[in-house]
């Protein structure tokens, strides 16, 4: 068989549904063997957003994405892409074409060594050299991106390897199971939690699973111990639940962090720190159980005391079946706590003024979208906002990155988002800044036939940056530019345009898109002219009379 028609083997094998890129001359004898194949193949406009939508795919089924690119500068285009995988925890394979390896004759046009710069960026990166290869380095290079922990992974497929002809089988996939958790560990965890007065749980990105989330809410309805999430924890416990405290949006001086203050224990379930701290351990401080798939990777912030290793569902079943609610437990603090927060949170909700503002903005696009419905949100200031005060019933349907945390992911991911789950509602939240990172991909959007509504939040600057610089007391200046009238630009490559002229008009207008279906961006002018005073010293002020 043809080696690349073995590759392609090797991916159906693996179960692949869709191969997302851009190709080039050195992968054609693989397109070639991909035309023929179930695969689909969905051409992008740029690699970048290719490697968003194959991570992003594999965060929410937990296969490993694909994506595809040629040599050289296609190749530096999934860069940050496989950054964004790798400290995402999101299963991805890169394939990346190459010159002929045994005999060029284009001298090093185009040549970098591909697999030595995604060394550092990924699990697993691996040339392959002959096509008897191709099995063992495919099968090699999903284990190491779906085991845990998730990450990136890279094959470099050459032009003239891919046109060897091997007889050697496709390796199917092996059946396996993650460790589980060693049962005096178990014992001693519950221990520690049962002797704590004020034991509180913080929910992380690797709790964000089904089966784990499963036993998480189950655990919680027996035991009433409040939660905590961070940002990519957000979904795992329903938010509307009683149980939950808040989401540690801002790394600490928020309400939430007072119900961290007052606990006397932290049951730290899927934390990861990649991920911004949700709080700060110290001498004297909170104890901390790390209940996680692998063991805590110690810094100056935190260093947990008592250590659960193993399939973190499983570990949640135990402490379950070990554990009975205490009558000395307390949690009459976390519940003001909790109270405090949602009434501040209900400030600015009602806010008519326009353009509008991001209290407001949270709480229309809560009520527009469904409760299974999915938001992919892109890296600006409303990420926090939306992190701290928009509520989650189900896990995965906030998409947000705060462990790369990079911009022009938004876009993409929603579009992974919606190729994965086509019967659900999908929306993009997108600054300018970043939206102009990837907006090429309305293109791709409109040709695939996506329903998919875009929040384009306009501010004309970097807020983010702003917010920060004014935290700093410096200056406003640097972070201004202009843009394009984006309900032109939208229609330009065949979606809806839409602009928003008063703050009443956004929810019904979010709704009416997500009826009509297609491609619709809202152009939506944004107020963040309060987050300094909100975010830097009222809510530290408020929380500290908690």
């Amino acid at each position: 068989m043809k080696a690349s028609d073995l590759f392609v083997r090797a991916l159906e094998a693996e179960g692949v549904e869709f191969v997302f890129g851009i190709p080039g001359e050195e992968n054609l004898d693989l397109l070639e063997s991909l035309r023929g194949s179930k695969i689909n193949l969905v051409i992008g406009r740029h690699e970048q957003a290719a490697g968003f939508m194959a991570a992003t795919y594999g965060r929410l089924t937990g296969n490993a994405g694909v994506c595809l690119s040629t040599l050289g500068p296609g190749a530096t285009n999934l860069v940050t892409a496989a950054a964004y995988a790798q400290l995402g925890a999101m299963p991805m394979v890169m394939v990346t074409g190459q010159k002929p390896i045994k005999s060029s004759k284009q001298g090093q046009f185009q040549i970098i060594d591909i697999v030595d710069m995604m060394q550092p960026l990924t699990k697993f990166t691996k040339v392959i050299v002959s096509g008897d290869n191709v099995p063992a380095h495919v099968r090699e290079a999903f284990r190491h991106a779906e085991e845990e922990r998730p990450g990136a992974t890279h094959i470099e497929l050459p032009e003239d390897i891919a046109r060897e002809h091997s007889t050697m089988p496709v390796l199917e996939p092996s059946y396996t199971r993650r460790p589980i958790a060693e049962e005096k560990a178990v014992c001693q965890a519950a221990q520690a939690i049962a002797a704590a007065r004020k034991p509180l749980l913080l929910i992380g990105a690797g709790a964000n699973r089904k089966l784990t989330a499963k036993m998480l809410r189950e655990l919680v309805m027996k035991l009433g111990i409040p939660v905590v999430t961070t940002q990519m924890g957000k979904g795992v416990i329903d938010e509307a639940s009683a149980h939950f405290v808040g989401n540690t949006a801002l790394s600490d001086g928020d309400f939430v962090h007072r119900a961290i203050d007052q606990a006397d224990l932290i049951i730290n379930v899927g934390h990861d720190v990649v991920e911004k701290p949700p709080f700060f351990m110290r001498p004297g401080g909170p104890a901390v159980v790390h209940i996680n798939f692998s063991s805590a990777q110690v810094d100056p912030v935190y260093f947990p005391q008592i250590e659960v290793v193993g399939d973190i569902a499983n570990s949640l079943w135990q402490l379950k079946e070990e554990l009975e609610p205490q009558e000395h437990w307390s949690f009459a603090d976390a519940h003001r706590i909790r109270n405090a927060l949602q009434a501040h949170i209900l400030e600015g909700a009602q806010d008519d003024s326009f353009p509008i503002k991001p209290q407001r903005l949270v709480k229309e696009v809560r009520e527009a979208v469904p409760e299974d419905g999915i938001i992919a949100l892109d890296n600006g200031m409303y990420k926090i906002w939306f992190a701290r005060n928009y509520q989650a019933h189900a896990p995965n349907t906030v998409l947000l990155d705060n462990a790369l945390a990079t911009m022009g992911a938004g876009l993409p991911s929603a579009m992974a988002a919606k190729l994965v789950h086509p019967e659900r509602k999908v929306l993009a939240i997108c600054g300018d800044g970043g939206f102009m990172m990837n907006s090429q991909e309305l293109e791709t959007a409109v040709r695939l036939k996506l329903d998919l509504v875009i929040l384009l939040l306009r501010d004309d600057g970097y807020g983010m940056i702003k917010w920060k610089q004014a935290q700093m007391d410096f200056h406003d200046f640097g972070l201004d530019f202009g843009n394009p009238d984006f309900v032109a630009y939208a229609q330009a490559y065949g979606a809806s345009g839409h602009r928003i002229d008063k703050t009443a008009e956004l929810q019904p207008t979010i709704e009416r898109c997500m009826q009509e279906g297609g491609v619709h961006l809202i152009d939506i002018p944004m107020d963040y002219s309060d987050n300094d005073r909100i975010l830097n010293r009222e809510i530290r002020e408020l929380s500290r009379k908690v």
